[in-house]
């Protein structure tokens, strides 16, 4: 009998509430027909798709995350009974965890999508200590980028395996958000949180530094920045250049993506960037900072650029200038599959 892998997630698709959930959500569905491993996944209920085979939605009900992830834990463990090993992701699986290692005699492993200090100028306390509890009790760690496993390395002093996510795709239907936004020569688009560690408020100061004056920014998402970052463009009078079109669902991010003429993540730390693969999927360049997929990628579809106005503004003139093709090998979620499942076996025969 093939052996048992218990994953615990958080949100899956289209219930999504970052890049992890995409990545789960990608993993489950290429590990459901293969005969040579059992993976089941664990989640709250609420962002559980109904009716799934092997998907176990667990009530978290109200509450702060704690203690909805408290609620989470117990029910991991009762699954967990006869997994042969738990696979849990970033802090949140460090309860859930726990209690499925104490209760049974199973195998933990941990992926590091990102650590408190990618999402956090000045992180957590609790996470910080959660994620060092996290990087010494489980059994193996895995980072998905070789920059995530070096700060694991730097910060908790833990060793990773470094498994690449897999090329997520978007679909574009046709639809002119351009037209929809008024927006009349190029358009440059980043979709994500608004929060300090995403840079958008370099990206903002760049904006009168370029040469150029057809540019017009389309910031998708949301967050506890946005009402700053509105008045922030009314301060260096670029309202009129930046478009905030709110929450994208993730169907129609395609669209955006495809009528972008560049997308842009001036993000401080990305460990690996699953927007910058979807827009690369329909044939937009990426500018960014430091990130994990471009350890994979060719230098011309990702631009690099250091965190900061003037060299954004360098990167973006440099990337709108480019007039030859995006080309890369797609990295597969069949490929990470079975990756993974390598991995596994591995943990079991030592």
């Amino acid at each position: 009998m093939p052996p048992k892998v218990l994953m615990l997630g958080w949100g899956f698709p289209p219930n999504i509430t970052g890049g992890l959930d995409t990545a789960i959500g990608e993993l489950f569905e290429v590990m459901q027909p293969r005969d040579d491993v059992q993976f089941e996944l664990v989640l709250p209920e609420e962002y559980a798709p109904e009716g799934r085979e092997n998907i176990h939605g667990v009530p978290t009900g109200k509450g702060d995350i704690i203690t909805r992830i408290g609620r989470l834990a117990g029910a991991f463990a009762d699954h967990a009974e006869d997994a042969d090993i738990i696979h849990t992701n970033d802090w949140f699986g460090y309860n859930p965890g726990s209690r499925a290692k104490s209760a049974h005699d199973v195998e933990w492993i941990t992926t590091f999508h990102s650590l408190s200090s990618d999402r956090n100028v000045n992180p957590p306390e609790r996470e910080v200590e959660t994620e060092q509890r996290v990087a010494d009790r489980s059994d193996h760690l895995i980072a998905v980028s070789e920059f995530t496993a070096g700060k694991i390395k730097s910060e908790y002093g833990a060793d990773a395996t470094v498994i690449y996510n897999g090329f997520s795709s978007v679909e574009a239907t046709g639809r002119d958000i351009k037209a929809e936004l008024a927006i009349d020569g190029k358009m440059l688009f980043f979709v994500g949180r608004h929060t300090d560690q995403k840079g958008i408020a370099y990206l903002l100061y760049a904006l009168p530094k370029l040469k150029r004056d057809d540019v017009t920014l389309v910031l998708g998402g949301s967050g506890h920045l946005t009402d700053q970052l509105k008045r922030f463009a009314e301060l260096l009078g670029v309202e009129d250049q930046v478009r905030f079109p709110g929450y994208i669902p993730q169907e129609e991010l395609g669209d955006y993506y495809a009528n972008a003429d560049l997308f842009v993540s001036p993000s401080l730390a990305e460990p690996f960037g699953i927007t910058y693969v979807e827009a690369l999927s329909v044939g937009t360049r990426v500018l960014a900072c430091e990130n994990g997929a471009g350890e994979i990628l060719p230098d011309d579809c990702v631009i690099e650029v250091e965190p900061n106005s003037d060299s954004i503004a360098r990167g973006i003139e440099y990337a709108l200038d480019i007039d030859s093709p995006i080309e890369y090998e797609e990295r597969t979620w069949e490929q990470v599959g079975e990756e993974h499942v390598e991995f596994y076996y591995d943990v079991l025969e030592s």
